[in-house]
């Protein structure tokens, strides 16, 4: 009858006689309403029309379950509302519902049976909680209220950790409390499993490792335990926490970039007491330390953030007093460690021209305790002249020949400076071609005043290289090719100059003995150059390659093993080109002040 009266055009409203008499009821129907009501009977329709397709009859009873088919209603319902629509009308609705109980209650409205029956409703335990379910729901109030887990530790808190970390380590160290013996966290390494969990903190005291009671254990007890837990993917750990506020973990740290002038293996340190947290590296490498708060161990990392694991490195405070207290213990073995133990000492012949008198310059490396340098990254677009390039090597190495090849393959591009001489000149030499040619008296002079990079005498001449040659060079925009003493590095490496140093190194024995046969190569010790070499110079040249690599190596930038000749000049080359487009590590007070 609803649906033939709308269809009559009834706009207003459509009545129903209840009981066919005189107290009929008269409903309005709202349009939204009709929409619901046309919806469900199609619905039904549908659904009849699905169950008289032969299903079987548990099917068929699910399909016309008055449950199911209101779940279809509610949620076609939901599917046609606006996103806006969705939002709760009100949070309060429980509140709303008290004031509705306190009106009905001001204005003695029980006479009327609805109002009666309205408070009633509002009245029952399960609409209250309904009510405040909702509000709960559209305050997004989802958090659980559950009371505290019963822990039998003598009612102490404890933490109850859970890691997944692969074959990775925890990532923290321990150590002992003195007083009752505990196991405490000592420090957590950033970037590890411990650490990005956030919930392990420094002096949290470990009860239980993977089900492991660790209390009253000893040290290798407890080591034996870590080593269970390192070959395990997960971990659970049981932790008693820390006295005092959680430390505010760092989300972005600045490292601090150190250049390493020593080499360290945490396995043969006897101060490392977690060998296992330690961070190997060799002398030239660029560590990156992201933590400091320890006076002895640092925190640091080799390469990129996220490629490689953080370990422990020892500062250059707990570094100085050990190597203090060995060169206070022996000069002399110190003397024995530069004469290598496989060559012996070895009587260096004198070279001419150049003065590679070693022990007179071992003051520069031990002058001062070398443990880390810290460096940043220079571009070079930061500088507006080309970085000298310094070959550091033994005589016979082959340093000459790759500053002549550099030379040749483009003489407006490199150059190398013109030495100074107190000698007199030759009647073929050209001034300031071959050399420099200027009095004793006045060479001597510019050497006391610090004007020159290195120095020597020779045959009772006093020969050189000024540092103003150098300055010359540079600001006509050559790249500078040097082959100085190892000792004019002392000079060279400067904020200045900010030159790149490459070692040109011995191969071995065999293979140097082989190449300079087959190039028919000259000995410099032959003041004639008229033989090549004998076995002894070999043994010579690798010997002073080896001592200028322990008292020099923390200054290479590269290093080239000379095997052949051709492939060390491409790959001298390819470092140049390097240098003079890519980022480069250097000495940080190279940077500042730009």
């Amino acid at each position: 009858r609803y649906r033939q009266k709308k269809a009559n055009g009834n706009e207003e409203h459509n009545r129903e006689n209840s009981n066919g008499g005189d107290g009929s009821l008269e409903v309005d129907i709202p349009d939204k309403t009709w929409k619901v009501i046309l919806s469900l009977e199609e619905e039904c329709k549908l659904l009849q029309q699905v169950a008289n397709i032969s299903t079987p009859p548990e099917d068929e009873a699910v399909l016309l379950d008055p449950n199911l088919n209101a779940l279809f209603s509610i949620q076609k319902r939901f599917s046609k509302l606006e996103p806006e629509e969705r939002e709760p009308k009100s949070r309060h609705a429980s509140k709303k519902a008290e004031e509705v109980k306190d009106f009905i209650g001001a204005y003695q409205a029980y006479h009327d049976d609805d109002a009666a029956q309205l408070f009633a409703i509002l009245n029952k335990p399960h609409i209250k909680a309904l009510l405040e379910a909702h509000d709960s729901i559209a305050r997004r109030d989802y958090e659980s209220l559950l009371p505290p887990p019963t822990i039998d530790f003598d009612e102490e808190v404890v933490k109850v950790v859970q890691l997944v970390k692969g074959a990775e380590p925890l990532g923290i160290t321990v150590k002992f409390d003195p007083l009752n013996g505990a196991v405490k966290v000592h420090r957590v390494l950033h970037g590890g499993a411990a650490d990005r969990s956030g919930l392990i903190q420094t002096d949290d005291e470990i009860i239980e490792i993977n089900g492991i009671d660790v209390e009253g254990r000893t040290v290798a007890q407890v080591d034996e335990v870590f080593e269970l837990v390192r070959n395990s993917p997960n971990c659970v750990v049981k932790l008693l926490p820390a006295g005092g506020p959680s430390p505010v973990r760092a989300t972005h740290v600045n490292p601090l970039h150190l250049r390493a002038l020593f080499d360290y293996d945490p396995f043969r340190d006897p101060r490392n007491e977690c060998p296992d947290a330690g961070l190997a590296f060799r002398r030239g490498d660029i560590l990156h330390v992201i933590a400091q708060d320890d006076m002895y161990w640092w925190q640091a990392r080799i390469g990129d953030e996220g490629t490689v694991r953080v370990g422990l490195i020892p500062t250059p405070l707990l570094q100085e007093r050990r190597f203090a207290i060995q060169r206070e213990l022996t000069t002399v073995e110190r003397r024995r460690v530069l004469k290598s133990p496989i060559l012996g000492a070895r009587k260096i012949r004198k070279v001419k021209k150049t003065m590679y008198r070693l022990e007179d310059s071992d003051s520069f490396d031990h002058e001062h305790i070398a443990t880390f340098e810290e460096v940043s990254l220079l571009m070079s677009s930061q500088i507006s002249f080309m970085r000298p390039l310094v070959l550091i090597g033994p005589p016979g190495i082959g340093r000459n020949e790759l500053k002549r090849r550099l030379i040749a393959t483009n003489p407006n591009l490199f150059k190398t400076t013109v030495p100074h001489t107190s000698r007199p000149q030759r009647i073929y030499e050209v001034n300031g071609r071959d050399y420099h040619f200027i009095s004793r008296q006045r060479m001597e002079w510019e050497i006391r005043k610090g004007r020159f990079m290195e120095h020597g005498e020779f045959a009772g001449n006093l020969y050189g290289t000024s540092l103003d040659s150098l300055r010359a060079l540079m600001a006509t925009g050559y790249t500078a090719v040097l082959t100085p003493h190892p000792h004019a590095l002392k000079i060279l490496r400067s904020s200045e100059l900010k030159p790149h140093i490459v070692f040109i190194k011995p191969p071995s024995f065999e293979i140097l003995k082989e190449t300079r046969l087959r190039s028919h190569a000259r000995s410099p010790f032959d003041p004639d150059r008229n033989r090549g070499f004998t076995d002894d110079e070999l043994r010579d040249i690798i010997f002073l390659a080896h001592k200028m690599e322990y008292l020099y190596g923390q200054w290479f930038d590269d290093v080239i093993v000379n095997e052949d000749i051709e492939h060390s000049f491409l790959t001298l080359l390819a470092i140049w080109h390097s240098v003079q487009t890519q980022p480069k590590w250097v000495p940080i007070s190279w940077t500042q002040l730009m």
